[in-house]
């Protein structure tokens, strides 16, 4: 199991200390370094900044989403940078949700997200072989676009730019059994949002079809530290977001996905407590062992003994946000 750095996005500014962290993992011997973009900062800019200062390390994104560009135009910045970082990218993508789709990026979101997906990485997939101009008969994502106010002019084209890498490996990140399902048929790797070592039977029929080399690379929260109360209370504040804030009270995919993992009824109460504004009470509401199994947290023997629940499982890449460096040396020295 390989180790990665998942930084995530900002929030209100910059992270000074987000470029000594990949620096050090690097050192390290991580093998990836992840970002990602919600309503603000974005994906790509901070990992071409990272890129400049690091020579190994791969970069990921965890995840770019498809409603912030057209496949193409992720497709331009994914080839841009590669060839920037001599080959180093990793390009994670993910369809995220009504509320921002349609509340930040003013597009409807796909009543079919399947097709939706499969179309958007079936054109980076083209733009990357560059085998011939890219062409889709697609219902979302047409080239060329022959729809309303179409001039009727368009026609298809191939990148002037040749990728470096034509295999320039794919991820999804997917939480719904037949969006997994498809992640394992048309992807290079899945980026689960939550990964519990102890239920990997509830992924095991949509992962049954997935090829040989496919990358799993969850993530999760770690800290080493005394009290593992304490530990957990990032882990609840991000859970409290994510199942409140991230979604609509009758669409929230992510609410939708604590209750398959057996926390229906919490996961219900942790949204109406955020909905209704009362979020240090949602945090609270987040079951200290729902937190707890999708995370590495506590002293160096607590941490010793559940990693090894990870790396007995599926996962081939373990995408840790780690807020220390002193954490970051631990699970190498751990995964060695």
């Amino acid at each position: 199991m390989r180790l990665g750095l998942a930084l995530g996005y900002w929030g209100r500014g910059p992270r000074p200390h987000d470029l000594a962290l990949a620096r050090e993992a690097e050192r390290l011997g991580y093998h990836s370094v992840w970002t990602a973009e919600s309503w603000g900062s974005d994906a790509f800019t901070p990992l071409t900044w990272i890129a400049a200062h690091t020579s190994r390390i791969l970069l990921g994104t965890a995840v770019a989403q498809m409603a912030a560009r057209t496949p193409t135009a992720t497709a331009m910045h994914a080839l841009t940078l590669d060839h920037l970082s001599g080959g180093r990218v990793l390009l994670g993508l993910g369809l995220s949700g009504p509320q921002v789709v349609e509340g930040w990026y003013g597009r409807p979101f796909p009543q079919s997200p399947l097709t939706a997906t499969r179309e958007y990485v079936d054109v980076v997939r083209q733009v990357l072989r560059r085998e011939a101009p890219v062409a889709l008969d697609g219902r979302f994502h047409p080239l060329p676009y022959t729809g309303p106010g179409a001039t009727g002019l368009g026609r298809p084209l191939r990148s002037i730019t040749h990728p470096r890498r034509a295999g320039l490996p794919v991820l999804l990140g997917a939480e719904g059994p037949r969006n997994v399902a498809q992640t394992a048929r048309i992807a290079d790797g899945w980026l689960p949002l939550y990964w519990s070592p102890s239920r990997t039977d509830l992924h095991a029929a949509a992962l049954a079809a997935a090829p040989e080399g496919f990358i799993v690379a969850p993530l999760a929260r770690a800290r080493l530290c005394a009290d593992v109360t304490e530990g957990l209370r990032p882990v609840k504040t991000m859970l409290a977001f994510y199942i409140g804030g991230m979604g609509h009270a009758a669409r929230n995919f992510h609410a939708d996905l604590m209750g398959r993992m057996g926390y229906e009824e919490e996961a219900r109460r942790v949204q109406r407590l955020f909905l209704a504004g009362r979020r240090e009470e949602a945090v609270g509401a987040v079951p200290d062992a729902f937190a707890d199994e999708i995370s590495l947290v506590g002293p160096r023997e607590r941490i010793a003994e559940r990693l090894e629940l990870w790396r007995a499982g599926p996962v081939t890449d373990l995408l840790v946000t780690a807020p220390d460096p002193g954490t970051l040396r631990l699970l190498a020295e751990l995964n060695a």
